[in-house]
């Protein structure tokens, strides 16, 4: 078995303002890291286009008519205090949703352990019918709502270690009682949501807020003693994974202090509760990290621990 990388140039083409956080660099960072000798043999795929029925999974009619028609013929168009987009923006999102779908399909058919999803707009804040936090859709949370209800699975585990409440997964899959959101974030930061008793219609969120200024250590014992019981107890078919590097220490967004090392022992610790759980299946799809060096050393070491849980 092997390790999958599913990208596309298209997710280049999402331009922001100068001195966005969220910017093409981010992404060209992560690409010229995965394409160092050691990760030759990443099982290289292109992002498709997702189709209007895998956005529909999470998202009204309404709301994808209403992104359609934000998008300029030329320039940049705002929709919120952050979030913008540009011509380009609209494949972009589509291929990140057809990236995280393509992952999922290629896990559960066999033909590989796990992948990264390596694309741009990130995901995990979009609502229901609102674009968020540079997020356009629920990348992830489509992605699950594919593998329940295209393949079938009876329980799906998605898990969030970006240093931002994923409060978009967690408005999609509110209702979703095959689904189990686990999330570790800073609180207090924007947007302000992932209080521990936000648990879900049918029990199945766990938020695990830290602190300010909370390092590895707080993060490790949030993980171990809270989160990853939980998951083990859920038996999840299917591991999904919003990989946010924004939670280290040179992150300019929060005030988070994890390293590298952190990243890599999370990765290390998901890889080990699916193999326990579901036979490896793992996908993991970039969310946020804004420092362009931490970034591509964190998704290298990341992509690292994936990989060497993929042979």
């Amino acid at each position: 078995m092997s390790t999958a990388l599913i990208t596309h140039p298209d997710a280049l083409e999402h331009v922001t303002p100068q001195g966005h956080p969220e910017r093409v660099a981010r992404l060209e960072r992560v690409l010229e890291e995965l394409s160092e000798p050691r990760f030759a043999d990443l099982v290289r795929h292109e992002a498709p286009l997702a189709e209007d029925a895998e956005l529909l999974r999470c998202h009204p009619p309404e709301y994808l008519q209403r992104i359609r028609h934000a998008i300029p013929a030329a320039g940049i168009y705002q929709l919120d205090a952050d979030t913008h987009v540009s011509p380009g923006s609209l494949r972009a999102a589509q291929r990140a949703v057809g990236g995280a779908c393509r992952a999922v399909d290629m896990v559960l058919a066999g033909d590989v352990t796990n992948a990264f999803v390596a694309m741009r707009p990130p995901g995990h804040h979009a609502e229901t019918a609102t674009p968020m936090g540079f997020c356009l859709f629920g990348t992830v949370a489509i992605a699950a709502k594919r593998a329940l209800d295209h393949h079938g699975l009876e329980r799906v585990a998605v898990v969030d270690f970006d240093v931002h409440h994923g409060n978009g997964t967690q408005d999609l899959l509110w209702s979703e009682g095959r689904a189990l959101f686990v999330s570790s974030h800073q609180m207090p930061l924007w947007p302000g949501s992932g209080a521990p008793d936000e648990r879900g219609a049918h029990g199945t969120v766990l938020n695990l807020p830290l602190p300010p200024d909370a390092d590895g250590t707080a993060f490790r014992a949030a993980w171990s003693e809270h989160a990853l019981p939980r998951l083990r107890d859920f038996a999840p078919q299917l591991l999904l994974v919003s990989a946010g590097f924004d939670a280290h220490r040179a992150d300019p967004l929060a005030n988070l202090s994890l390293e590298d090392e952190d990243f890599a022992w999370i990765t290390a610790e998901l890889c080990a509760l699916a193999r326990e759980a579901c036979a490896g299946r793992l996908v993991s799809v970039l969310e946020g990290g804004y420092d362009l060096d931490a970034l591509g050393r964190c998704v290298a070491a990341h992509v690292q621990v994936l990989k060497d849980n993929g042979q």
